[in-house]
């Protein structure tokens, strides 16, 4: 009997899990929906089953076998989510790679794909942010999600600066030196930002002060957010194909913002097929390069 109840136990333990902690298998597995669905609906029969069985006497041929073939699938289900797990080469040589955006969901929307891409490869990623989007939604709710986005990617670390929502140009000095300071402390292989062909105040002075920051820094690939103009032109790509539901998760994380239309999945998705075309791929995100060292992409 208490074979039985601590079965149980486990089985609901993994079936809330699955439920709660939605988040991590969207991260890391292949198929997330059919491993929790899997969860719920072996729940939804062994729990009831065992129940049963408990109540049998201890010695029972019955109740030792379906003690033995609940174990049965427990095991075999933990293989199946092992196996269905993301799995990517690991970079020979790990870059490290600094992504800097205007506001709090701005790199999950323009290069959530290849942050997390990078991350799996072995490479090491941090995330500066400019601005909590305190005009745009609820600022301490924005900060959590930019801090949540950031650690569900797999960022090794984010900074959330507060400089004015809608206004940075008018903190031009101060964005430069907070730029700075994060390359002199992180001393980046690769830099992304955003495009100097983007009709946002915000990201236009992003990009600017980046430049004036990262002016000694060899590589650097400006990403495409919502609001890039018809002259965003990428000519480098990175395939995502493995990525894109890490992506459209991230974005969803930024509950505060969901009512935007360029936040559907249906949108990244439709943008990522576009891309991946020009590269001759299924899914991509595109960048142009304001220059690139060749050995410092590397892998990517």
């Amino acid at each position: 009997m208490m074979y039985h109840l601590f079965l149980i136990l486990l089985l609901v333990l993994a079936s809330t899990v699955a439920v709660t902690r939605g988040d991590r298998l969207d991260r890391y597995l292949r198929r997330p929906s059919a491993v929790r669905w899997g969860v719920l609906g072996v729940t939804a029969l062994l729990v009831p089953v065992n129940v049963l069985a408990a109540t049998l006497p201890g010695g029972s041929d019955v109740a030792l076998g379906i003690a033995l073939a609940s174990t049965t699938v427990v095991l075999l289900g933990g293989t199946g989510v092992l196996l269905l797990r993301r799995s990517a080469v690991r970079a020979a040589r790990p870059r490290r790679v600094l992504a800097i955006g205007a506001h709090p969901d701005d790199l999950e929307l323009a290069c959530g794909g290849t942050l997390a891409k990078l991350v799996d490869t072995g490479h090491e990623v941090h995330a500066v942010v400019m601005s909590r989007g305190a005009v745009g939604g609820a600022e301490e709710t924005r900060l959590r999600e930019a801090q949540r986005g950031a650690a569900f990617l797999g960022a090794r670390t984010v900074t959330v600066h507060d400089f004015p929502d809608t206004a940075l140009a008018q903190a031009e000095q101060g964005l430069v030196m907070a730029i700075e300071a994060a390359i002199d402390h992180l001393d980046p292989d690769v830099i992304l930002t955003h495009s100097g062909h983007d009709q946002h105040q915000d990201h236009a002075a992003v990009h600017a002060a980046t430049l004036r920051a990262a002016r000694q820094r060899t590589t650097i690939l400006c990403f495409e957010s919502p609001s890039v103009t018809r002259s965003f032109n990428p000519s480098v790509f990175i395939d995502i194909a493995d990525h894109l539901d890490v992506k459209v998760q991230a974005v969803r994380l930024h509950r505060d913002q969901a009512d935007k239309p360029y936040m559907s999945a249906q949108r990244l998705r439709g943008l990522a097929t576009f891309r991946g075309a020009q590269a001759k791929r299924e899914f991509a995100e595109g960048y142009e390069p304001v220059r690139v060292l060749g050995s410092a992409l590397g892998e990517l």
